[in-house]
């Protein structure tokens, strides 16, 4: 049943593999002594291979830590979260936005945890917040790393590494707070699980998988649950066991998935509603809601409730609004820079590998390597494409791993057969079309290190040339050619990398690479048929605004990045930590408006914040404001509870008209700041974005807006519309 001849029908073993786990399943790897064997000449080798690994490993946290604190607090609308968990473990355990528990992110809160304890132990801080998903970047490429190198080869393994390290997106979300470090942690920690499983058919290595998934549910929702499809099938067709073990193993996976992604569902939604936090981005306060409409079919269909941009008409294109779907996605203007530069080779090379393996026998683990990174990445890959709802192109940072580990193993799987001349027939293929696809991405920025697109291209197309010629014998100058492809392959995604690393990252919508790329700056985001538009830089705007007119922006400022011009004394900003006078770390300037926005918090002038704080412990809440991202920046400025009502797009029924009325009366809150997200419309000081909820969202916020503004006396400090709900109006 079991068939242990090589990954080479010709019955050699192809270089990049291990010796050991060529033949059998499960075998050790390299490093691993037989009896008798010579153990003082394999050490160097091990050394080195160990000293490389921790190189990379090195390397990639001291740059990933480098200008970290230019992001200041990254996304506000995390931030105040992990804020709000560092204060309560109420807060904590559900993801609440505030300390008060008014409404969750909306999200589940496992990406919110580590952050939150990284903030309890040290303190409110932008490296408090980021540190840890630096380290989940680190711990991507070091998981990436041993899975590649388990079944092939070191140098497999260290090229993979490197190509994950150096992927724009991964660089980008690797400093930032949102939830996608910790996804493709996750999904990568899945994928070596199974890995290790198909080895040997060992029971624990696919339960570790599944709670591997339900602890990525519990991070992203259903996005986790992408690759289950290809993994399940290919370990039920090349697991080494017998079909019935096989299928009793993948049951039991999936009830791990069950237990370790559902426990916390099952409280939230056993919890009396009354004694917990709203769950955010629902409408009918259920947590199952919004994993399978906002957050599930929403994402595919396009019906999101209350989305920005999303539900009939909310867009151009067969994105409604989040661009065109199709299978060039991937590839287009917003998109390509991001993540594209090694995604073709990652395809041919998957192609070529399965090939390689095709006559294997069914429990040969080359092949099933092939298929389940392949499988990952495939899966992924049309769901982004077609998707029709919400897309950022920052969700392509699940994607890396997938490429990283497919141009790991194909390039020296290929290149220990090069004397063939199919094999070095693709390695130049791919070293040239690598270095002519790079020429393209890099002429979309084409005031970014002009020279760069040249130089990449010429040495593409010599090491394609050169690998050609020197397929057999020669091997200096196949090395030479070999070593020239790889860095002409990874030369454009380096310099957007360093182009990302250099600048920070604020807001909700970010991007990689320099500031002249399409679809967005750093921090920006979009692209052709966006739902905001475009500005000058490529920034993103509100809807109906003009460029340079989003909320507290400058003009020709791309939303999402810092201006260059000086901020007023004392104040703070909610991408920035406090305590900088204003500016931020590094000395750069914040962004942000007194009236807030949908996209990222407002600065927080020292009146405003002071205003604020002023008998804070007689109040639930300092003050209430629409739409999360506007109350994180009075929150962190403040680090006290702000009410986000509406949830992030001001479109939550949460709170009711009623039950804002009754918390006033109450005494629980003191202010209400006038503008906000788009369930502002109602309230005359309402700024960009204001409107009646998102599509099909409730109409609350703007009640409440009108409400207040008319019973409540008014006070403007620093630009800001403060109303004193302890203060009514007179007459």
């Amino acid at each position: 049943m079991t068939d242990k001849t090589t990954t080479n029908p010709a019955g050699t073993n192809p270089a990049g593999l291990n010796p050991a786990a060529a033949g059998t399943p499960g075998a050790k790897p390299v490093s691993a002594t037989a009896p008798g064997a010579r153990t003082a000449l394999r050490l160097p080798v091990l050394t080195r291979e160990r000293a490389a690994l921790a190189g990379l490993l090195l390397v990639t946290g001291l740059l990933y830590l480098w200008n970290l604190d230019a992001s200041g607090y990254a996304n506000s609308f995390y931030s105040a979260a992990v804020q709000a968990g560092s204060e309560s473990w109420k807060a904590f355990f559900f993801g609440a936005s505030d300390a008060g528990n008014s409404i969750t992110v909306d999200k589940p809160p496992a990406a919110l945890w580590p952050m939150a304890l990284s903030v309890r132990l040290f303190g409110l801080g932008s490296w408090q917040i980021l540190v840890p998903q630096v380290l989940m970047g680190v711990g991507t490429v070091a998981v990436v790393h041993a899975a590649v190198r388990r079944r092939f080869s070191a140098a497999a393994g260290l090229v993979a590494g490197a190509v994950l390290a150096l992927t724009p997106v991964a660089a980008l979300m690797f400093r930032f707070n949102n939830p996608d470090a910790l996804l493709a942690l996750l999904m990568s920690v899945t994928v070596y699980c199974v890995l290790r499983a198909l080895e040997d058919a060992r029971t624990a290595w696919l339960v570790g998988a599944g709670v591997a998934v339900g602890f990525a549910f519990l991070t992203k929702t259903l996005q986790a649950f992408l690759i289950l499809p290809p993994l399940a099938v290919v370990y039920a067709v090349c697991a080494p066991a017998t079909v019935r073990r096989r299928l009793g193993q993948l049951a039991l996976a999936g009830l791990a998935l069950v237990v370790c992604g559902g426990w916390w569902v099952a409280v939230v939604e056993l919890w009396p509603a009354s004694s917990r936090p709203y769950v955010g981005g629902s409408q009918t306060n259920s947590f199952l809601e919004l994993t399978f409409g906002y957050n599930g079919l929403g994402r595919i269909n396009g019906e999101e409730t209350g989305s920005v941009g999303g539900g009939p008409g909310g867009g151009g294109g067969g994105g409604r609004g989040w661009g065109e779907t199709g299978v060039w996605r991937m590839f287009g203007d917003a998109v390509g820079g991001q993540i594209s530069w090694l995604l073709p080779a990652a395809l041919l090379l998957l192609a070529a590998g399965l090939v390689l393996t095709w006559r294997a026998g069914r429990t040969d683990t080359a092949r099933a390597a092939f298929l389940v990174w392949g499988g990952s990445l495939v899966m992924t890959l049309v769901v982004f494409s077609f998707m029709a709802g919400i897309f950022h192109e920052y969700y392509t940072v699940a994607l890396a791993p997938y490429v990283a580990a497919l141009v790991g193993m194909g390039v020296t799987v290929l290149w220990e057969e090069r004397g063939g001349v199919a094999a070095s027939a693709v390695l130049a293929v791919v070293a040239a079309g690598t270095a002519v696809w790079a020429y393209v991405l890099l002429g979309r920025t084409p005031d970014f290190v002009p020279w760069l697109r040249w130089l990449v291209l010429a040495g593409g197309l010599a090491a394609g040339a050169g690998l050609l010629l020197a397929r057999a014998g020669r091997r200096r100058v196949a090395l030479g050619a070999a070593a020239l492809g790889l860095a002409a392959g990874l030369a454009g995604p380096a310099a957007y990398t360093v182009s990302t690393l250099g600048t920070g990252h604020t807001g909700s919508l970010v991007t990689a690479g320099p500031a002249s790329a399409r679809g967005g700056g750093p921090g920006g985001a979009g692209g052709p048929g966006g739902p905001f538009g475009e500005d000058a830089r490529g920034g993103m705007l509100p809807p109906g605004a003009a460029p340079g007119t989003g909320p507290g922006q400058a003009p020709g400022q791309a939303v999402g990045q810092a201006p260059s011009g000086p901020a007023a004394p004392g104040q703070a900003s909610a991408g920035r930590a406090p305590g900088d006078g204003g500016r931020g770390p590094g000395g750069q300037a914040p962004r942000g408006g007194a009236g807030g926005g949908l996209l990222d918090g407002p600065e927080v002038g020292s009146a405003v914040a002071s205003r604020l704080t002023r008998n804070a412990s007689s109040y639930t809440w300092v003050a209430a404001t629409v739409g999360s991202q506007n109350a994180a920046g009075y929150q962190l400025a403040t680090e006290k509870p702000v009410m986000a009502v509406g949830g992030f797009n001001g479109s939550d029924p949460s709170p009711t008209l009623a039950r804002f009325q009754q918390y006033v009366a109450d005494g629980r809150i003191h202010y209400f700041i006038a503008g906000g997200g788009r369930g502002a419309g109602g309230d005359p000081e309402a700024g960009p974005g204001g409107g009646p909820g998102g599509p099909g969202g409730s109409g609350a916020a703007s009640a409440i807006s009108t409400w207040v503004a008319s019973a409540f006396t008014k006070v403007t400090v620093d630009g800001v519309t403060l109303y004193d709900l302890t203060a009514p109006a007179s007459g």
